[in-house]
């Protein structure tokens, strides 16, 4: 069977919650304000009471509103497809198959957070919405979840991404979001930025401090993170509890599970669920955590406590962190762009629960052309990392004579990145070495914690 379906009735009912099977509870986040833990009050001023209690829950199931549900079977359950083509092209004994989450309406992953993020700020009252983008995925899947609920959405994109693909900006416009390149001069982050820099290609960083400083300047304004934070991954695990039905089903079982990694949103969403049966010792899996060369957050960054954003406003997280005012190389993988990770897959990266993988940007653009052309989908650079990852180890396998089964989280489509191949195809498209030194000096402002 080369593709797999679920009925609607099949899509999960609950999310998974990984802080429940954790060998050691996690380092809390600490209040960039007090420099103690943060206190549920603080995290009000932008965000609604459902979603803090979800960040800070060790309940291991939690039930999915039915209005949440409604809108998710749009397009969910979405396909596990077995990549028979790409094994061949590989000349590879190993089993491929990828989860393709570019069947959601904005082409990815991220409306699976997005529409829940979007019904708990509207149930509590919120009338508008703020965010940062990179690539434009996770701005796009905001846009089209306000637009369900009938609310305002106002975006920051990265600067650099903002020029690199605007219809991505045109995508969210077309759903009634409004769109500023990152930095502005609309914030006082985005202007000390610009003081500083005025060619400043922006970082998911600063647009962060923009987004969560306009939200908290305003009564009837609510923030929205599309990954890093607990009840973001913890939303997206409809990826991997869909996925392991969909293994049921054929008999099968990924030993190795790939997916990129710039906050940590759609490895989370696939890999938490398989790892629920490794923590409990019922089924060993390797997750990797697949990232840029030029922004390698878990495999040359440090595991310390760091801001989440530029400006100093959010919350000081326990995490693999560049540094807070890193501004990493302008590559075409936008969504990527991130100079920390998400707590939760920072802590199982330092325990040794999981693996992670760099990978140079002309590999990766190599790998979403064999991919497109062998089984007809354009991957999103992002997606594409993953892929890179998997062909490294598909080699292996081939040179082993060792039969795995490989499974690639496809969080997205590429059809918004076409300039980015259009680069690619012509030669333009260069490596980024590792900034060692842009990255000493930005480690030297960690908080102290």
């Amino acid at each position: 069977m080369s593709k797999v379906y679920l009925k609607n009735d099949d899509m999960p009912k609950q999310w998974y919650n990984i802080l429940a099977d954790l060998p050691t509870p996690m380092d809390p986040p600490i209040s960039p304000f007090t420099g103690k833990h943060v206190t549920f009050d603080e995290m009000k001023a932008i965000f609604p009471p459902h979603l803090i209690e979800q960040e800070m829950s060790i309940q291991k199931w939690i039930d999915i509103p039915e209005k949440v549900l409604d809108v998710l079977s749009i397009w969910r359950p979405s396909p596990l497809i077995r990549a028979k083509r790409f094994e061949e092209l590989l000349g590879t004994p190993a089993k491929i198959y990828y989860k393709y989450e570019g069947v959601s309406p904005a082409g990815s992953h991220k409306p699976n957070t997005a529409v829940a993020q979007a019904y708990y700020n509207k149930i509590n009252g919120i009338k508008r919405l703020t965010t940062e983008t990179g690539a434009g995925q996770w701005g796009s899947s905001l846009a089209l979840a306000c637009k369900m609920f009938e609310m305002e959405c106002r975006v920051y994109m990265v600067k650099i991404s903002y020029y690199q693909k605007p219809y991505r900006k045109s995508f969210m416009r077309l759903f009634g979001a409004e769109v500023i390149p990152s930095p502005s001069e609309m914030t006082n982050s985005g202007r000390e930025v610009l003081k500083r820099n005025p060619d400043s290609n922006g970082s998911l960083g600063i647009a962060i401090s923009e987004a969560v400083e306009e939200a908290a300047n305003r009564q009837d304004t609510n923030y929205a993170l599309g990954s890093v934070l607990n009840h973001v991954l913890l939303h997206q695990t409809v990826i991997g509890l869909e996925a392991i039905k969909q293994f049921d089903i054929i008999g099968d079982y990924p030993d190795n599970i790939y997916a990129s990694c710039g906050g940590g949103s759609n490895f989370g969403g696939i890999a938490f669920p398989f790892l629920e049966k490794k923590l409990k010792g019922i089924k060993d899996v390797k997750a990797i955590a697949v990232e840029p060369s030029s922004c390698p957050t878990l495999t040359k960054g440090v595991f310390e406590y760091d801001y989440g954003d530029e400006a100093k406003l959010t919350p000081i997280m326990k995490m693999y962190t560049l540094g807070h005012d890193f501004e990493p190389p302008a590559i075409h993988a936008g969504g990527l762009r991130y100079h920390g990770d998400s707590p939760i897959v920072s802590y199982l990266y330092n325990k040794g629960i999981i693996g992670a993988e760099s990978v140079q940007q002309s590999e990766v653009f190599k790998a979403g052309l064999m991919f497109a052309q062998s089984e007809a989908i354009v991957p999103a650079p992002e997606s594409a990392h993953a892929i890179a990852a998997v062909i490294k180890e598909a080699l292996r396998c081939k040179e082993t004579g060792e039969s795995k089964t490989l499974l690639i989280c496809l969080s997205g489509h590429g059809f918004f990145d076409m300039g980015s191949y259009d680069a690619y195809l012509d030669g333009k498209l260069s490596d980024y070495e590792y900034p060692e030194e842009a990255i000493q000096e930005s480690l030297k402002h960690l908080p102290k914690i």
